[in-house]
């Protein structure tokens, strides 16, 4: 058998919906999504063309947040700056989550020499963040979005790794699990069909709070020219074109500012409601 998790159903949607937490959070993330799946479709204007003539326009008119030194529109670059965001954040948080379960699951169910080497790594891997190896790889391969996703990506891999052994490891010891391994399963079928199962929950919290986390990564990296490289919007770059004309255009700062704010809040408050409604302990309280 396996353990049985809060329930998912009506049950859970009321409860979520009751959330603070979950509703702005899931409102934001939403918001969010959308920004960058309009972007695929529409923008009010080329994100790409400059128009010297309309540099440093005010809001309001053709332009509803103004335009940039090169005359581009602001509204447009922030549609596709959310889509850049939205690329690295499920992709760096995808490698981090596939590689680091992997590794995190085989540490819980072979222990020992095993165990110990899979979380040695991991401890070697946290000498290492997100812009330091972005910095490395950048000297080797050149900047660009794809090495700030693998950079971004090998920095969550420890992180999972080390989360997912834990919540196994408090999974092997259930006596569900001494069930099965009693009618005679293999390792290989308990992780995948009772310990899984059982830490997805976790995994999903976690996966949230890191793909705020890479968002903010992604933007300091493109601030400091090693991440998405011109002419590809991307909210980090338009903070940094923005420093130099503080008093000239402050706004120019204040929209992806504010952007990247309630982005990753946004993820912070949604991984913070489903962390209280899938743990059994905090729903019943609830």
């Amino acid at each position: 058998m396996v353990a049985t998790p809060p329930a998912r159903g009506p049950g859970f949607w009321r409860r979520a919906l009751r959330h603070r937490s979950f509703v702005l959070g899931g409102l934001l993330t939403l918001l969010l999504a959308a920004a960058a799946a309009l972007s695929l479709a529409w923008t009010p204007h080329s994100p790409y063309d400059v128009d010297m003539a309309a540099r440093l326009l005010p809001p309001g008119g053709t332009h509803w947040l103004g335009t940039d030194p090169y005359g581009r529109d602001e509204v447009s670059l922030l549609l596709v700056g959310a889509r850049a965001s939205m690329v690295v954040g499920v992709i760096a948080v995808g490698i981090g989550l596939l590689a680091g379960t992997a590794l995190g699951l085989l540490a819980s169910a072979r222990r020992g020499w095993v165990e110990e080497v899979i979380m040695r790594i991991a401890d070697f891997g946290f000498a290492f963040p997100a812009i330091l190896s972005a910095i490395m790889l950048t000297a080797v391969f050149g900047p660009g979005m794809v090495n700030a996703i693998i950079a971004i990506g090998i920095y969550n891999i420890p992180t999972f790794a080390r989360i997912t052994r834990a919540s196994a490891n408090g999974v092997w010891g259930r006596e569900f699990v001494l069930a099965a391994r009693a009618c005679g399963k293999g390792v290989f079928s308990i992780t995948m069909e009772h310990v899984l199962p059982n830490i997805v929950s976790v995994l999903i919290v976690q996966a949230t709070i890191r793909f705020a986390i890479a968002i903010l990564a992604e933007a300091a990296l493109s601030y400091l020219g090693l991440g998405t490289q011109p002419p590809q919007p991307s909210w980090g770059r338009m903070l940094s074109e923005a420093q130099t004309l503080m008093f000239q255009a402050p706004l120019l700062a204040v929209f992806p500012g504010v952007a990247i704010a309630l982005a990753v809040l946004g993820l912070n408050l949604l991984g913070d409601g489903l962390r209280d409604l899938l743990d059994p302990r905090l729903a019943r309280k609830r």
